[in-house]
């Protein structure tokens, strides 16, 4: 599994040799929390901050693959019944992933201004967590957000993205089950990101890309 993930990423990665004009940059700033043993259910569980940067790959002016690097910090506090006791954790997960993004309407930064759609985003990544222990996992995440042209070349988008992880050590609590019972969907630990990112594309137009026609023809009325 972890080896179909590295090949995965390392092939995603190289798309920024394939053309910068297709291309955004932007910055993340956000928080990240935690869904596990000590927190079951609530989705904005003991927030801490977050950020990190992306590259995008815009397909056509409805597709395009992201590449990204996030971080935020993890806490939780709670009772256990498997120790009968309180305990806590806190740490940090480092994550780089590859999304493929589906806008629901045409989109770009160099579209008409306020030009906006929702969107959704499901991609593999690897993530470095530094929890109870270190270690890296594989990780599947998944998001849905909005996004805006605000002016020009520049773009604001909201989001909020679940991370499916294959790992339920993340507070130092396993679930004491027999090795036959594991499946794909056992309790494993889960994390989320949600905040804003601001979007910038360096080129002033997208000549010579026929995907973006619509956009141009746009921009002319």
């Amino acid at each position: 599994m972890k080896k179909i993930f590295w090949f995965f990423l390392i092939g995603i990665f190289s798309l920024p040799l394939a053309g910068q004009r297709n291309a955004d940059y932007g910055v993340f700033a956000g928080v990240s929390s935690y869904i596990g043993d000590l927190n079951p259910s609530r989705l904005m569980y003991s927030p801490l901050p977050a950020g990190g940067f992306f590259y995008r790959y815009n397909l056509n002016p409805r597709q395009a693959i992201r590449t990204s690097f996030l971080v935020g910090g993890l806490m939780a506090s709670g009772f256990s019944f498997q120790k009968s006791q309180t305990v806590s954790f806190s740490g940090t997960v480092s994550e780089w992933s590859t999304q493929f993004e589906f806008n629901f309407f045409p989109y770009s930064t160099q579209g008409k201004r306020w030009n906006g759609t929702p969107y959704i985003a499901a991609g593999a990544g690897i993530v470095f967590i530094n929890t109870v222990v270190f270690t890296y996992q594989p990780v599947i995440p998944f998001s849905l957000g909005f996004k805006i042209n605000i002016y020009k070349n520049l773009g604001l988008e909201v989001e909020y993205g679940f991370r499916k992880t294959f790992y339920d050590n993340f507070d130092g609590l396993k679930d004491f089950i027999a090795p036959s019972d594991y499946s794909w969907y056992h309790n494993n630990d889960w994390y989320s990101f949600a905040g804003f990112s601001f979007t910038w594309k360096i080129y002033n137009r997208l000549a010579g890309c026929p995907a973006f026609n619509d956009v141009d023809t746009r921009k002319k009325h």
